[in-house]
């Protein structure tokens, strides 16, 4: 796949009606309110004239309204009962939130408080809190402490932030081959660079001080992207597919995995054609909330998982295939 095709702007976007563009509100670092969903800021890096921060809208929680019950075919099994050691699962819809859909996203993280923070990309896309060179291209994020982190795409460069008004601390070098993913356990950096390898980083060097495979069945799982740190695991969108990896960062052996097919079928059936790829993990560690997107998106979603029985050989070639749309 060329870098091309990795990013390529979007079709002519038709939407549903309801599916007005969401204007960004003036970025509020202000308490949150007590019983509200969720407070959206988005962060994109990269625009006309730079990449750039932005902050969004106090998402309206939506009850759930449907539970997927259009799985692909291979997982049409009895729910499996609980268990730490299941490899599958699907999920059931607790809520759902508004999103930008014109946020190309490319990082997603909780950052307490009821405040999600987003890295979007896609050139000459503007919505400008802090402009910066227009060449770059925004990918993962994380926060550790009062910094956010960010890598971009196509380069080893990464930035570093000032969680309460976006201002840029320092510019650094990474090594890993490209940037795609990051994420944290409060302790290191976990970084991908859409490969297979998962890389981890001193957060003050910057130095990356170990580098694991990712493997399932003994085969490389490549193209790992957005990343997540939850519950000792590193969660990972593999791109242009709709699963999602569950990789212990010890030795990068997948230990399970998560079909979230529906929630794309379920945009494109209800006339939103413009949409990409899932891409997208955050994790709330204190209220146990899972929130999902992806880029360019209505939705952000917010599930609870649920063990299924998968492929009896274990296999999910045909179950994460890469998106229809690239090919």
């Amino acid at each position: 796949m060329t870098a091309g095709s990795r990013r390529r702007p979007p079709p002519p976007r038709r939407r549903a009606s309801a599916a007005a563009a969401m204007a960004p509100l003036p970025l509020s670092v202000s308490a949150p309110i007590v019983s509200t969903p969720p407070r959206y800021l988005r962060r994109p890096v990269v625009a006309a004239s730079g990449a750039m921060l932005a902050a969004l809208l106090f998402l309206t929680a939506a009850a759930a309204v449907w539970r997927p019950d259009y799985l692909p075919a291979a997982l049409l099994r009895r729910s499996a009962p609980a268990a730490p050691a299941a490899r599958f699962y699907s999920f059931d819809l607790v809520r759902e939130y508004p999103h930008d859909p014109d946020a190309f996203t490319q990082g997603l993280l909780y950052a307490g408080n009821d405040t999600l923070f987003e890295s979007t990309g896609l050139y000459h896309r503007v919505l400008v809190q802090h402009q910066m060179d227009g060449s770059m291209f925004g990918e993962g994020l994380t926060l550790l402490g009062d910094r956010l982190f960010q890598v971009t795409w196509l380069k080893n460069d990464g930035f570093i932030y000032d969680r309460h008004n976006f201002s840029k601390r320092e510019r650094f070098t990474h090594k890993m081959r490209d940037g795609w993913g990051l994420a944290t356990d409060g302790k290191v950096l976990f970084g991908s660079d859409g490969t297979s390898r998962l890389y981890q980083l001193d957060p003050e060097s910057l130095e990356v001080t170990k580098t694991v495979t990712v493997k399932y069945q003994d085969n490389e799982v490549s193209y790992i992207n957005e990343l997540e740190y939850i519950n000792g695991e590193v969660w990972a969108n593999v791109w242009q597919t709709d699963c999602i990896a569950r990789v212990s960062h010890e030795d990068g052996l997948v230990l399970s995995w998560i079909f979230l097919h529906e929630l794309r079928q379920h945009l494109l059936d209800t006339d939103y054609r413009a949409i990409d790829v899932l891409n997208g993990i955050a994790w709330d560690e204190e209220n146990q909330r899972l929130f999902v997107t992806g880029k360019l998106w209505p939705k952000l979603y917010e599930i609870k998982l649920r063990p299924i029985d998968g492929p009896p050989d274990g296999s999910v070639e045909k179950l994460c295939p890469r998106a229809s749309f690239y090919r």
